[in-house]
């Protein structure tokens, strides 16, 4: 990979050098203040990083703030993000991740760990690349113009990246952000999740395009009902959004999905042939992340998810039972 390195203090950017070299297969640069990582980073041409490691105290500009303006650049949108700082406090942390950190590793680091995370970045690079391809190979086409290519090219439960929708982060992120607070305590956590209802109609109806436009458009109308509270979202495929909040707050799913679902009435989702989309949700379970660590935070997150989906299942079947009721009558 391409590595950017960005720190003040040299004999970091020395490790980091020499780290690269005895790793053997990364190509990495570096820079001693956030405008002159920026100047690098623009510079790149038709030759973009594939990674970043940002310092995060740093003069002029700090690497939160550098976070936030290499976010704003269009071929930086999803290049991953290692926070390599000093600073473990859950300020930091939520900061970092809420500009657009991938995953955050404190100082003094070893050399072992930052090998495995880069590993773990390179199998996100190559995996984002993929759905990028799968995503945007059908941007040029009409809604009417032919030939159709279906949304099938873009797996239904692969992720999807959101851009510009505040609070939503990639679901790697999403779970190192929740890894990273429960090496300390995860203070009032809570995860939950919405799941697309007939999800696998309008998928199969879409090209690819048009269903990453159908996900951002829904996690747009999420993100702004919890507006006000302290969250990240994160898409993780199959229709499906999963959110921990902050701050002690344990929703009522059920009067949180009547709000999602009373916005959703009121935004303009259409179809490819231009007819207007009744898109709804269903709400999982509340599930608290409080003294939960390793394999049993991750199990809780999928447990949110899988509580989501369920829901949305039952809420079909119900509607189907209803009907077949009536037809009988």
């Amino acid at each position: 990979m391409r590595i950017l390195a960005v720190d003040d203090d040299p004999i970091i950017l020395e490790l980091l050098a020499q780290f690269a070299i005895t790793v053997g297969n990364h190509d990495l640069e570096t820079a001693l203040s956030g405008t002159e990582a920026l100047e690098i980073a623009n510079s790149a041409g038709s030759d973009p990083f594939d990674c970043f490691l940002f310092d995060i105290q740093m003069p002029e500009m700090d690497g939160i703030q550098l976070t936030q303006t290499i976010r704003r650049s269009p071929p930086y949108a999803d290049t991953p993000i290692l926070m390599l700082t000093a600073m473990s406090d859950k300020r930091h942390v939520d900061a970092a991740f809420s500009a657009g950190a991938t995953d955050y590793v404190t100082k003094p680091f070893e050399v072992l760990e930052l090998k495995a995370r880069l590993g773990l970045v390179e199998n996100l690079v190559q995996a984002r690349q993929s759905r990028t391809k799968k995503v945007f190979a059908t941007q040029g086409i009409s809604a009417t113009s032919q030939p159709y290519v279906p949304a099938g090219r873009l797996e239904i439960f692969e992720p999807i990246s959101i851009y510009d929708v505040d609070n939503v982060i990639e679901i790697v992120a999403l779970e190192n952000y929740v890894a990273q607070l429960s090496r300390s305590t995860l203070f009032g956590s809570t995860a939950f999740a919405f799941t697309i209802r007939k999800v696998e109609e309008h998928y199969q109806t879409m090209s690819a395009f048009e269903f990453h436009g159908l996900v951002s458009d829904v996690a747009e109308v999420i993100s702004d009902t919890l507006a006000g509270r302290q969250f990240l979202m994160s898409y993780a495929g199959s229709g499906t959004f999963v959110c921990v909040t902050e701050s002690g707050w344990r929703p009522d799913m059920s009067a949180l999905m009547d709000a999602v679902n009373l916005s959703l009435s009121r935004t303009e989702l259409y179809g490819r042939g231009g007819q207007k989309l009744h898109v709804r949700v269903s709400a999982g379970e509340a599930i608290r992340l409080v003294w939960k660590s390793g394999n049993s935070l991750m199990e809780a997150l999928a447990a949110a998810h899988v509580s989501a989906e369920a829901a949305s299942t039952s809420h079909e079947r119900g509607l189907k039972d209803l009907w077949m009721v009536e037809q009988r009558a």
